[in-house]
């Protein structure tokens, strides 16, 4: 793997590349998992064009690095002013911020302004743009009704004013408890309006923000050079001068990268090459050795294999269909899932939510769990019986029966099927395992045409309300993959997201988990625990619970690391 200092000297999309790190430079070495999309807060989705768009672009609110639990602070705004009972929202930009340079600002410095908040929370109704986090205010803002009968950006909304160059206010339309932490995500950050009317239909090519860096360059799917935006700079951040940033899809590559110094710090040891770096749940003697550190971190993240409600063979609300959801369920060994596959870095899955979630109930515990006697006696109490001589079961009208589960084409991903195939044959049920790229395999979740499928969610914020919302019945298609539609549970969670964090929310959310194991649309599987790994010349390193990086806030002992490489090369 070549040293992450060396570029090729070749123009590129945006710039050329930049030249090597002089001696006094402070460059930060990351990777992203997956090849970024386009670096537009709108549109973008995926964990890697997030984390470089946090990094680019500006939400009014952040959180704080270091406050737990998680804590919100001003960024481009101060902290709000609520009034009119949780209605109102009234926040003061800070005057002096700046974007990045571009040609269509015509040479001038650009300040930013409330309008420009104003304007970027609308492009995200604006149907050309089909954002994915129209979501989070779609009827929470007063009058956003507007925006969806004929988009215009000249569409005046009484919930989304900016009555002044620094004020932003906004209405909504009934209180929302969760409304400051939408102001902290990356989808709210602000973008300038000649900036994306200048690129029609390429903004996510133009990345320009008001953020901590600026793009130096970048070879799309393979590396991105980051700026640190001076201009801008709030708190004395960032401290690294940049950060290169290279796109590292294989697991071996990133965990040999690391070890080669070609990384500065690696994130969530992939569970297939944790014995590359681990053993006996420490890092190896020679690792620590050299200066590394190991740390676990408590993800807020949420494994799950969901069920289709709607699919012919295993969907619906009939006590056969619920008794085959059932028997999967009870099939599920977490233990063996944790100790093998996950090599201990991770918690059984009790319910949708991990801990440091609010909401999450630390005492709860599924009445669902590995029995595998039980799962056999349901199921031949609801006639999905077997025939002398066969290994598998039939449908209780005598029909031969075959799960289907999606799976990734990946090391880990063969492992599962492993863990799912001897656990489903030990019960009597024959599944087939069809293999595709992950994003194929959403596209035709959301078309309803996926039987069986692992997945996975991250918190977008703090709150139980971000997990409960995968099995509300309206979100069915978009993240509700499992197209669960249950009125019972869809009448809780609407008064659950009525309430702010309380014991009557919390009463509601023992419903909902009651529920959702009554049916079983989903095996909750774990919440992983990330064994991070970090060089000792990199400082500052703290892991956040909700915001996907912290590269404003670290630092590098650039001596210490040229004399580490030096040994190692």
């Amino acid at each position: 793997m070549p040293m992450s200092i060396r570029f090729a000297a070749a123009c590129l999309t945006l710039a050329c590349w930049a030249l090597p790190a002089t001696a006094a430079e402070k460059v930060l070495h990351t990777y992203i998992s997956t090849s970024e999309t386009g670096i537009d807060p709108a549109m973008a989705s995926d964990i890697a064009t997030l984390s470089l768009i946090e990094n680019i672009f500006d939400p009014l609110l952040r959180y704080d690095y270091q406050a737990r639990p998680v804590a919100l602070r001003g960024n481009t705004a101060a902290m709000p002013q609520v009034s009119d009972g949780g209605l109102t929202y009234t926040l003061r930009i800070r005057p002096g911020i700046l974007f990045t340079d571009h040609p269509a600002f015509g040479g001038k410095p650009r300040e930013l302004t409330a309008a420009d908040y104003v304007y970027s929370i609308k492009r995200l109704y604006d149907p050309a743009v089909k954002s994915p986090w129209l979501s989070l205010f779609d009827g929470k803002i007063a009058g956003d009704g507007a925006l969806k009968t004929g988009f215009s950006q000249a569409t005046a909304i009484a919930g989304l004013q900016a009555p002044d160059r620094y004020t932003l206010r906004i209405r909504l339309s009934s209180p929302d408890n969760n409304f400051p932490l939408y102001l902290a995500t990356p989808a709210s950050a602000a973008v300038a309006r000649e900036v994306i009317e200048a690129h029609p239909g390429q903004s996510g090519n133009h990345p320009v923000g008001t953020g901590p860096f600026r793009v130096g360059s970048w070879k799309r799917s393979d590396r991105i050079v980051l700026v640190a935006n001076r201009q801008s700079a709030r708190d004395n951040l960032p401290i690294v001068d940049r950060v290169e940033v290279k796109v590292a899809e294989e697991f071996q590559g990133r965990v040999l990268g690391f070890l080669n110094g070609d990384y500065d710090y690696l994130e969530q040891v992939p569970e297939s090459m944790t014995d590359m770096v681990i053993a006996g749940g420490r890092l190896k003697p020679e690792l620590a050795a050299r200066g590394m550190v190991l740390t676990r971190f408590p993800v807020l993240q949420t494994y799950y294999m969901w069920m289709n409600m709607e699919d012919p063979l295993l969907g619906g609300y009939t006590r056969d269909k619920i008794a085959l959801r059932r028997a999967i369920a009870l099939s599920y060994n977490s233990d063996e899932d944790i100790a093998l596959l996950k090599q201990g870095f991770a918690l059984r899955a009790e319910s949708p939510l991990p801990p440091n979630v609010l909401g999450h109930d630390p005492a709860y515990r599924s009445p669902v769990s590995y029995n595998q006697a039980m799962a056999r006696a349901l199921l031949e109490r609801y006639g999905y019986r077997l025939r002398a001589g066969e290994r598998f079961r039939r449908t209780p009208d005598g029909q031969p029966l075959t799960l289907t589960m999606h799976s990734e084409a990946t090391v880990s991903g063969r492992l599962r099927d492993e863990l799912w195939r001897k656990n489903l044959n030990a019960i009597g049920l024959r599944v087939v395992f069809r293999t595709d790229k992950k994003t194929e395999i959403i596209k035709a979740s959301r078309l309803g045409k996926v039987q069986m499928f692992e997945s996975n969610w991250i918190a977008d914020f703090p709150d139980g309300d971000n997990f409960y919302q995968l099995l509300y019945g309206p979100n069915s298609g978009r993240a509700n993959y499992a197209r669960f539609n249950l009125p019972a549970y869809n009448e809780r969670y609407e008064q659950a997201r009525a309430l702010p964090d309380s014991p009557a929310r919390q009463k509601l959310y023992l419903e909902m988990n009651q529920l959702i194991h009554a049916y079983n649309p989903w095996v909750p599987l774990t919440h992983p625990i990330s064994a991070d790994i970090r060089h000792p010349w990199l400082k500052n390193y703290m892991r956040h619970p909700v915001a996907l990086t912290t590269w404003r806030y670290l630092d590098i002992d650039v001596t210490q690391r040229n004399r580490a490489l030096q040994q190692l090369r």
